[in-house]
């Protein structure tokens, strides 16, 4: 099985990054600060202005390394890879599924929908002794919806616009329960529902933050086997947007993302004081609080869970190149069918 290599993130200003050797340096106003060998790494994130050597930026391309850039509020600006790498024959598979993509969508979504309903699962054993009659009957009732949701998806027929329905309303369903999920007595981080661009509260902040993380990871799973992360099937093609890996997230980001935001703000991790809001009236993290979500990211990650289909246990942080290969293999006849990820 492929070994989970890291990510290095940087998120302080003015940092300066170079290649030593075989090594990536950060150094933040002329003194070291970390040295990792660059073997070992599968990106780079930098956050605002850092600067990055032409040495450095060289050998991570020859080295397929990832760079990608942020701004200091996570929004991204750019994205520096070397050659493009892959199966000239997948890619035009993958072109080819895309005219008819109900099949993978189908399995995008009731894997999706699958992983809210376990969140909400876990949330009712978790706290559900805690809540009044009307938060549990609320997310109960939920729970339910969402697996009648899944067993219509299921047996729908090849109407993509019907399926798109299906998960924008397992979408409305799951979030509008979600503030029970919340522990913390803080008015300031109850959730109002889902903003973006901008997020307009802190949990919406830190939701957004993580979702680029994994937008980021699944990017690169797609391009590691050779698929072209542009081009997918239940987001449509938009000049820019990388479609595919924002398609393999839907169904981990349940998993991987919804869960740790909890779990930071839940555990007081996250609090009012950690997020700046700006003149426009977007709610940001700040720096520190930037660090505390990366160090449990990666610590996620490391996590290990059973894969379904494989029958195997496997670090999170490997999931999404799993199912990219997954993805690939169905687009080359060896699976009949994409099997989704179901969190166990």
């Amino acid at each position: 099985m492929k070994k989970l290599l890291n990510t290095v993130y940087v998120t302080t200003e003015g940092a300066a990054l170079r290649k030593d050797g075989e090594n990536l340096v950060a150094e933040v106003d002329g003194q070291e600060r970390a040295r990792v060998p660059l073997h070992m790494l599968a990106s780079l994130v930098a956050f605002g202005v850092i600067y990055l050597s032409p040495g450095l930026i060289a050998a991570c391309a020859a080295a397929g390394i990832g760079i990608v850039l942020l701004d200091r509020n996570g929004r991204f600006q750019a994205r520096v890879e070397g050659p493009a790498t892959g199966n000239v024959l997948l890619r035009r598979a993958q072109y080819r599924a895309s005219d008819a993509p109900e099949d993978i969508v189908r399995s995008f979504i009731i894997g999706k929908v699958a992983n809210q309903r376990a969140v909400l699962m876990r949330g009712m054993r978790d706290h559900g002794e805690d809540w009044d009659e009307a938060a549990r009957v609320a997310v109960s009732e939920a729970v339910e919806r969402l697996a009648y949701i899944v067993r219509r998806v299921e047996l729908a027929n090849g109407d993509l616009d019907r399926l798109r329905g299906s998960e924008g309303e397992a979408a409305n369903i799951y979030f509008s329960v979600f503030d029970h999920l919340i522990r913390v007595p803080d008015p300031q981080m109850r959730w109002r529902g889902r903003s973006r661009r901008p997020p307009l509260d802190p949990v919406n902040a830190v939701l957004s933050f993580l979702y680029t993380l994994l937008t980021h990871d699944c990017r690169s799973a797609c391009e590691s086997v050779g698929l072209d992360p542009s081009v997918g099937f239940l987001h449509r093609d938009r000049p820019g947007r990388p479609s595919l890996a924002l398609d393999l997230m839907e169904e981990l980001r349940p998993i991987l993302a919804d869960r740790l935001a909890l779990s930071l703000i839940n555990r007081r991790q996250l609090r009012e004081r950690d997020f700046e809001v700006l003149e426009s009236g977007a709610m940001l993290l700040g720096e520190e609080a930037r660090k505390t979500v990366l160090a449990a990211w990666q610590e996620r990650k490391k996590e290990e869970r059973l894969h379904a289909f494989l029958q195997e246990k496997a670090p999170l942080g490997l999931v999404p190149h799993l199912q990219a290969q997954m993805l690939a293999r169905h687009l080359r006849g060896d699976l009949d069918a994409y099997p989704p990820w179901f969190w166990k």
